[in-house]
């Protein structure tokens, strides 16, 4: 099974899979945090949605780094809707680690990041490129800015 068919909620509750989530497009796959010095990336990721409209961004919640993700679905959709503009799709909240790791990050943390390691996911904006089949392409790290040229390059890349 492609991760495509996972099964996982909108942030609303509505139930989906991944792959209708991206929609057939290749897709750029980040766990977010509204309160995290990262927090400030959704910015990057919305200009990536809203200049590749191939490709689709999805963010996935995530409260097990710190406690940096709080909120109700609705304070995290509006946090991200007013601060940052965010269009692109958001799921529900869901964990990226540990024994109650989503299956759709079962599967992306097999993929090595830029130094080769794979595993556990580091901190919140982890980014992984997924093609439209549900390959993984690339692993940024966390740091790793979505508009770093190496991102961009990569994305350019996989849109051919």
């Amino acid at each position: 099974m492609s991760i495509l068919d996972a099964p996982i909620a909108r942030l609303d509750g509505t139930p989906t899979t991944l792959g209708e989530l991206t929609g057939g497009r290749p897709a750029l796959l980040v766990n977010v945090a509204s309160k995290c010095g990262l927090t400030p990336q959704y910015a990057g990721l919305e200009r990536i949605a809203e200049g590749h409209p191939d490709l689709a961004v999805v963010g996935f919640p995530c409260n097990q780094f710190m406690g940096q993700e709080p909120g109700t679905p609705e304070e995290i959709a509006e946090f991200c809707s007013s601060t940052y503009g965010v269009s692109f799709p958001l799921t529900e909240k869901i964990e990226v680690n540990g024994e109650g790791r989503h299956e759709i990050y079962a599967t992306l943390t097999q993929a090595p990041d830029e130094t080769g390691a794979t595993g556990d996911i580091q901190w919140n904006f982890e980014k992984f490129l997924v093609s439209a089949d549900g390959a993984v392409v690339n692993r940024f790290s966390p740091r790793t800015d979505p508009e770093d040229p190496r991102v961009i390059g990569a994305i350019d890349a996989l849109l051919g």
